[in-house]
């Protein structure tokens, strides 16, 4: 197949009407230039060029190539272009993964700048349950960047974006609202909003009370976060809500757990060097993890 580079030399040749002009247009030697025409001659089994007294003229076979020969020459050269508005961060396109009950807080503020700042990127947005879910995004290939908590296997890059708090959300008028904290001996026996064995939080908050020998109550499961902590404020029991998932309006009694429990939020990176995805990995670690004024007011 011939390569760019013979393609090239012989549009240079034809353009110039001459080896020396053509090479001094392409900066090389008339030896490398002819070089390069011979192999594309190799290649085709037949000459492209003829050798006047003074000059080259292309041959039958060179004007049958030139057309397609250059349009080869602007679209590898549509391809380096694209490539560096990519590297800029002005084109291409993001394939993101994000834990459900991330994508409102942590996401969209970050990805509503970015598509007014760069238009031409195409993005791609997965929702995850799981932390582990998103792994199987990446590792098939069908996302570049996952946010979430850690997962329990994961050998590739990481950015930590920081510490997520779990809180607890009761009804208004609940008797544990007098508690400064709820510990999970509080939560003995009570009803307690819960979560589908879908969504990693279920067996994540499952083992942080086992740890302190408490088991869970559940009287409804539910698959996302900020559903919970409505459920939870409306009566139905307590809910254990990271903070990213509650809402601006805040429902509800809100409580700091007691040791407090956190889990850390991270960035995975399925190809480090790509200079798109360490843009948009940066904008997302200059932002951190977000917390309303409300849920902080309620909280203090």
């Amino acid at each position: 197949m011939p390569t760019l580079r013979s393609l090239e030399c012989l549009i240079a040749v034809l353009d110039a009407g001459s080896i020396t002009d053509a090479a001094a247009a392409l900066h090389m030697s008339q030896p490398a230039l002819s070089h390069q025409l011979a192999a594309l001659e190799r290649e085709i089994g037949a000459p492209v060029v003829e050798r006047l007294p003074r000059g080259v003229r292309a041959t039958a076979i060179g004007r049958a190539i030139e057309s397609d020969a250059r349009a080869a020459l602007t679209a590898a050269a549509r391809v380096v272009d694209s490539g560096r508005s990519a590297a800029r961060g002005e084109a291409g396109r993001l394939r993101l993964a994000c834990a459900e009950s991330l994508t409102a807080s942590l996401l969209a503020p970050v990805l509503r700048t970015w598509i007014r700042r760069h238009p031409a990127v195409r993005i791609h947005l997965t929702e995850a349950a799981s932390a582990d879910d998103l792994v199987h995004h990446l590792e098939s290939g069908a996302a570049d960047l996952a946010f979430g908590p850690r997962p329990t296997r994961w050998n590739g890059a990481e950015e930590l974006i920081g510490s997520e708090e779990v809180i607890a959300v009761l009804p208004a008028d609940h008797p544990l609202c007098e508690r400064d904290r709820l510990t999970f001996n509080d939560l003995r026996d009570q009803p307690l909003v819960h979560y589908h064995p879908d969504n990693g939080l279920s067996a994540w908050l499952d083992a942080e009370a086992a740890r302190h020998g408490v088991a869970l109550a559940p009287v409804v499961r539910v698959r996302q976060a900020a559903t919970a902590a409505h459920l939870a404020a409306s009566g139905l029991g307590i809910a254990l809500v990271p903070t990213t998932a509650v809402a601006t309006s805040a429902p509800g009694t809100l409580k700091h757990l007691d040791p407090t429990l956190s889990r850390d939020l991270l960035c995975l990176i399925a190809t480090p060097a790509d200079p798109l995805l360490r843009r948009f990995t940066a904008d997302i670690l200059e932002r951190g993890i977000p917390i309303t004024a409300s849920v902080r007011t309620k909280l203090a």
